[in-house]
């Protein structure tokens, strides 16, 4: 283990965990670092040898699908040279196209230390060519290192190319940007396999990230994780970190669980994510998608505020990105951007320009785009020769011909249909844009138009209501991006209904003025409220907070196993007491598939075994599946159904402690559970002979929770009242029993025979187990005898006095103990 993990799993006095306040450095984890580097050492790229241009170069050669990076990426800019670096240092550095309201919400985090930890990317020599491997050499690897923590506070994560290949240009860009993005992938129509390659290389790569924040780690620092390229650091980060506090932003869309679960990784990514102390979302909707797949997929109990994950609730927060409109309103009022505007201005004039700038991907709907200005055209001929729409669009991480040759075709349509020799309705420019002429283009436009068929925050609405202060241009915008929630006062509409909007082009372009400044007004103070610096100052509060809340500190203590050891080594009589379902194993689908694990049957044996010690099973099963499970256990003392029967292990029978109990009731509560059966697909009555219990574990998980609290009313108001039984709500199932029976009395009735036991050990999972931990804690037995384990959440209301995440830790108790 490393020094800082070893560091934090120290304990308290109180036997906690001992969580060091969120008071350090906050580390931002991002898949490429905020900074492209060029080397200055007169390094020469291998690659030079080729002839080819260096904008063509400026990808990895071991990556064919890597977009080009412009020559000037390389330059550097004002202030880039590392500060406090000697003279003639070996790198500069450049800020990274794109990405820009990540960049200004991390960096408003001004009154924190941030250390930023990410991949590099493709480095470069002077001239702009990416270096191969051969050319970074050891020396260069060190100086980047050191001149990046010098200048910028980065630590890099150095990978190997084709592994970051593999990472970036496989997992994430084949299987799961689709995905996230509602698009099943192309190959599932050819069945074909997915590429066990690319997941490889995505986990080592997670890893690789891993081993980087480890190093840097010292305890009270908050981790903060960006986006899908790095869903498994999480969980690998909460293995070596076990109270580290983690936050996770994802930036895209989450998809349906209908959706998410046609992914074959599906779990180890829902498990990977769910290490996080808190995950946070663009939109309440996607959130929701992933709760729901964490109860649909992983069987988790999920509730709007979080997720109750290994004992732990991993909080669920909306948190949408914004901008930086102070930056942007600066920006776009310099001179050169003015003169941009009136050359722009100029060239149209006559003209109502409509504005559309979108990443050439099939999800941002450019062709949805199109095909609507070619009906608005169509069904509004008054407009022809009055409005162009002007289309930029930026080359994609992954080039796609098929999408630019049909984005081509329908340009050329349009204007063969609608354009003369002086006038061409649509304007195509396939390119990275310059910054001023895009604030240029959004200031003076009187429409702008987004028609995404899905997208994460959109951030490009922010920026032409920013641009609009002047003109109060209205804005269309798809429903389907997730910053129609916010701004509401845009027309938003569906991008595959071309009439639709091309009747709200048509709209748009025929406000009033005051129409305009009204809706106008609307938006512009969300997006000035709503900012970047808003958003990660609220992320990093929340995540602070859900690192103190109870949940988070251990309401009740994580069991001390060398405490619990070392007092049953010094006990002369000791009464140990199991629950079985829950507790010595997992809960099943089925109650026929809760088989016990060998581990535990032969440790348990060996603890019998033992003349100074009482073991009993106290379970809701009944006598017949006990038996069959537990009865090759020699020694062993058992009670079925909840305390209704009880079999010591001296007498080798079982004895029914519910003679003299009315069952009468049985037959109105078997109605009331046949009904809801009929009702809820999956769902099913165990009968027993002092209990009756509806499963609906197999039911659909929201269904089934629906239909659990109607039949619960359902019985209090029909029998509760009328009759002497109680209900118990268990883990997806319902048990009605006698108000006389429970696990208490039997609990009683054993501490009685035994009084005089030095150790008593009682472990249980569920409400019906709440009776013995309730029971024991009212005996006079001493503080330091009593031991009441739950299994479950740290943050769950119980009577016992520590809790162990999985019944897979009691049965290692259990081995544990055996060994003494």
């Amino acid at each position: 283990m490393p020094p800082a993990a070893a560091a934090m799993t120290a304990t308290s006095p109180n036997g906690r965990p001992a969580s060091p306040p969120c008071s350090g450095r906050i580390i931002v984890v991002t898949h490429h670092l905020q900074w492209n580097a060029s080397t200055t050492s007169g390094v020469k790229s291998a690659l030079r040898g080729s002839g080819a241009r260096p904008e063509v170069l400026g990808k990895s050669p071991n990556s064919a699908n890597t977009p080009a990076v412009p020559a000037k990426a390389c330059s550097p800019t004002k202030g880039s040279t590392p500060e406090g670096s000697v003279a003639g240092g070996n790198w500069k550095f450049q800020e990274r196209r794109g990405h820009s309201a990540i960049y200004a919400g991390i960096n408003s985090l001004k009154s924190h230390e941030v250390v930023h930890v990410g991949w590099t990317g493709a480095l470069y020599d002077d001239d702009c060519y990416a270096l191969d491997a051969a050319s970074f050499n050891a020396d260069l690897q060190k100086s980047l290192v050191t001149e990046l923590w010098d200048a910028k506070k980065c630590i890099p994560v150095l990978l190997d190319e084709k592994a970051a290949a593999g990472h970036y240009e496989g997992y994430c860009k084949t299987d799961l940007w689709p995905l996230f993005h509602y698009i099943l992938w192309d190959f599932a129509l050819d069945a074909n396999p997915h590429d066990n390659k690319s997941w490889d290389d995505y986990e080592a790569v997670n890893r690789s990230f891993a081993d980087t924040i480890i190093k840097a780690y010292k305890p009270g620092d908050l981790i903060w994780i960006h986006d899908y390229h790095l869903l498994l650091l999480p969980s690998m980060l909460r293995e070596a970190l076990p109270d580290a506090t983690i936050g996770f932003f994802l930036h895209t869309p989450f998809p349906s669980s209908e959706l998410f679960r046609c992914l074959p990784k599906r779990k180890e990514i829902l498990k990977g994510v769910l290490g996080s102390t808190m995950i946070g979302f663009q939109t309440y909707s996607y959130a929701r998608h992933f709760l729901s797949s964490c109860t649909r997929v992983l069987g988790l109990e999920s509730t709007p505020k979080g997720v109750d994950f290994k004992g732990s609730l991993v909080s669920i927060h909306i948190f949408p990105i914004g901008i930086d409109p102070q930056a942007l309103q600066q920006r776009r009022k310099q001179p050169q951007v003015l003169e941009k505007m009136a050359a722009i201005k100029e060239l149209y004039a006559g003209k109502k320009i409509i504005i559309g700038r979108d990443k050439l991907d099939h999800v941002k709907g450019v062709q949805h785009k199109l095909n609507a200005f070619q009906r608005f055209l169509t069904t509004f001929p008054e407009w022809q020769n009055k409005v162009v729409l002007i289309q930029v669009t930026s080359p994609p991480e992954r080039e796609s011909p098929k999408l630019e040759s049909k984005v081509s075709e329908l340009v050329s349509r349009i204007n063969g249909s609608f354009g003369t020799l002086e006038y061409a309705p649509v304007h195509h420019y396939h390119q990275h844009l310059d910054q001023d002429d895009y604030y240029a283009l959004l200031s003076i436009a009187d429409l702008g138009l987004i028609t995404a068929v899905r997208d994460g925050m959109n951030t490009t609405s922010h920026e032409f209501v920013v641009c609009q202060q002047e003109k109060h241009s209205p804005l269309i915008l798809s429903e389907f991006t997730g910053t129609a929630g916010s701004l509401s006062a845009a027309a938003l509409v569906n991008p595959w209904d071309y009439q639709g909007v091309a009747v709200a082009i048509n709209e748009g372009l025929s406000l009033s003025k005051e129409e305009k400044a009204i809706k106008h007004q609307q938006m512009y103070d969300h997006v000035t409220s709503y900012t970047a610096a808003f958003w990660a100052a609220s992320f990093v509060r929340e995540l602070r907070a859900a690192s103190t809340s109870p949940a988070a500190t251990s309401t009740t203590p994580l069991l001390d196993f060398a405490l619990v050891t070392e007092r049953y080594k010094k006990a002369k009589k000791r009464l140990l007491m199991f629950d079985y379902d829950g507790t010595l194993t997992a809960i099943r689908k089925t109650p026929g598939a809760a088989v016990p694990p060998p581990e535990m049957l032969a440790a348990m044996q060996t603890m019998v075994n033992d003349p100074k010690n009482v073991v009993f099973i106290i379970s809701g099963r009944d006598e017949a599946c006990l038996d069959e499970w537990l009865g090759g256990v020699n020694g062993l003392g058992l009670s079925a159904e909840h305390g209704c029967f009880i079999k010591y292990p001296q007498d080798g029978q079982w004895i029914n402690l519910s003679e003299d109990i009315d069952f009468s009731w049985k037959n109105e509560v078997t109605e009331i559970f046949d009904y809801y059966t009929e009702r809820t697909q999956g769902s099913f009555v165990e009968h027993k002979r002092c209990s009756i219990t509806w499963h609906y574990r197999l039911a659909d998980p929201q269904y089934g929770l629906f239909q659990a609290n109607e039949c619960q009313n359902h019985l209090e108001n029909a029998v509760l009242s009328k009759l002497p039984i109680e209900i118990l709500i268990g883990k997806k199932n319902l048990e009605v029993r006698p108000i006389s029976i429970n696990k208490g009395e039997i609990v009683k009735r054993l501490i009685s025979q035994n009084p005089d036991v030095d150790f008593l050990f009682c472990a249980g999972d569920d409400r019906t187990d709440e009776d013995m931990f309730k029971q024991v804690r009212k005996t006079e037995l001493p503080e330091d005898v009593q031991h009441n384990v739950t299994i479950g959440s740290a943050a769950k209301m119980t009577h016992a006095q520590w809790h162990v995440p999985s019944p897979e830790d009691i049965v290692k108790l259990l081995v544990e103990l055996a060994k003494q």
